[in-house]
């Protein structure tokens, strides 16, 4: 394990130049100090756990010290937000610290977020504050034990350095890792600003880094744009299925990794509704949960037209037309495990369809359903199952087709069936509640509360002794919290 002098620096995105980001020191937060740290995520730069406890870890990630390695650039893009095209964003409130190889030869981009003013700004001041970061670093890490495709969060460092949003805040910094943070925007900001030798600069960067495997294809740039829909395809399969809403589907909040980041107003559904919006400021709905799967193609749309320089436009419409098919295979085939099926029948679609229906009509809670759904038989979970529901006759004609299914999927045992359905089917999500709990600790000065959930949510399918209160539906204040772009 290294400490934080030994780490080791690749600037690969710094040294594309100016045109692509523009160097800037962050601005120190006063009186830094830690929230709370991942150590799996400082596994990944190799960094012995304990040094988060130490002075120079909070000063590192507030601004106050900087690595003579580091060369900390605000990043340019432009991106489509809630459907029109917004010529210039870039990185207003976070800064590209540099990039970290490890011992087993990955990149990954230390990406600080709240560290002040940058030319892109705007109209913003640069900063987070505490209750956004925490959500950040909890999505992060709760998203990656999940098993779906995210940024990661290695620490957030709160201050008392005042903010203001609807009211008076605390600011703080969080310390986002990932293999890149190249946004579609990037490739839209070079197509509509006409500067063809940098927009092949950044897609020849992106290629050999990120994609090396097809440059042996006889088109590299349409294999790339292939894996990017396939990549997108899953990952949006994964948060419907886990019932993850997003809430701003912006063209620059999508990686070219097809990987989660640019946490705003997201959430996980509590109970299940098929028309959520988690952003109280999305009034038409955009970026609802149903509507995230056509979004998603939307928004590859708005790449693919970004990439005609170097792939042809029939080509470009054939590869968007595998993503429907390949969002709808990864879907089905994530929904037949979290209801125990080892196999596949035609029907099973309409299985899963008719379950969703009979849950949006009667409010039940999607995690706990299915996690219950594994606890027992099939006979008997459903059976106790059935008060969950209003339309009971619906539910019964459901649970038999669901019983007879289960009985023509295989024969493995009760403690079988159990057993990998929960490893599919987490008991701790990261409801908003809980969220809003740990929050308003953390903003009292206590952070306990932080660290605790963390734990939780980095072990979602183990059940774990003594954290009942993490396992339950939220209370009805709970399910009505508004989430805005600044949380």
């Amino acid at each position: 394990m290294k400490a934080l002098d030994e780490l080791t620096f690749d600037n690969r995105f710094a040294r594309l130049g100016d045109a692509f980001s523009t160097h800037i020191l962050p601005e120190p937060l006063d009186e830094p100090r830690l929230v709370v740290a991942s150590n799996a995520a400082m596994a990944l730069l190799d960094l012995d756990p304990t040094v988060a406890e130490t002075p120079v870890f909070a000063e590192l990630f507030s601004g106050h010290k900087l690595w003579a390695e580091a060369e900390p650039r605000a990043m340019v893009y432009s991106g489509h937000q809630f459907g029109g095209y917004t010529p210039q964003l870039g990185d207003g409130r976070g800064l590209l610290l540099g990039e970290v190889y490890n011992e087993a030869g990955e990149h990954w981009d230390l990406h600080l977020k709240g560290a002040g003013m940058t030319p892109y700004s705007r109209m913003g001041d640069g900063r987070a504050v505490l209750r956004s970061s925490i959500r950040e670093f909890l999505a992060s890490e709760a998203l990656h034990a999940l098993g779906i495709p995210s940024s990661r969060a290695l620490c957030v460092i709160g201050s008392s350095t005042p903010v203001w949003r609807e009211k008076q805040e605390r600011g703080a910094m969080v310390l986002r890792l990932a293999p890149s943070h190249i946004r579609f925007g990037h490739f839209e900001y070079f197509y509509y600003t006409k500067k063809p030798e940098q927009q092949a600069e950044l897609a020849e960067h992106v290629l050999s880094l990120h994609y090396p495997e097809c440059k042996e294809q006889p088109e590299p740039y349409l294999a790339m744009f292939r894996e990017i829909v396939e990549r997108n395809a899953e990952m949006i399969a994964k948060w419907q299925a886990y019932g993850f809403c997003h809430g701003v589907m912006n063209t620059d909040n999508m990686s070219i990794l097809g990987i989660t980041f640019d946490f705003g107003p997201f959430a996980f559904l509590d109970d299940f509704d098929a028309h959520f919006i988690c952003n109280h400021s999305d009034h038409e709905g955009r970026y609802s949960f149903s509507n995230q799967v056509p979004i998603g193609q939307w928004n590859l749309s708005a790449l693919a037209q970004a990439l005609t320089p170097f792939i042809s436009v029939d080509a470009l419409k054939e590869a968007l037309g595998l993503y429907l098919p390949l969002y709808q295979a990864h879907y089905l085939d994530l929904m037949r495990r979290r209801l125990g099926l080892t196999t596949a029948e035609d029907d099973d679609q309409k299985l899963v369809e008719r379950l969703l229906k009979l849950m949006q009509n009667s409010g039940v809670d999607y995690t706990l359903f299915f996690r219950r759904l594994g606890d027992e038989s099939a006979a008997l979970a459903v059976a106790k199952l059935r008060d969950d529901f209003v339309d009971l006759a619906g539910f019964d004609a459901w649970a038999e087709l669901y019983t007879a299914r289960v009985a023509r999927d295989g024969d493995d045992t009760e403690e079988q069936r159990r057993g990998r359905m929960h490893a599919v089917n987490p008991l701790y999500i990261l409801r908003n509640y809980l969220a809003q709990n740990a929050i308003a600790a953390a903003e009292s000065g206590d952070y306990s509360e932080v660290r605790r959930l963390h734990e939780v949510l980095s072990k979602p399918f183990e059940e774990q002794a003594g954290m009942e209160q993490y396992a339950q539906r939220p209370p009805d204040w709970g399910k009505h919290l508004e989430i805005s772009c600044s949380s």
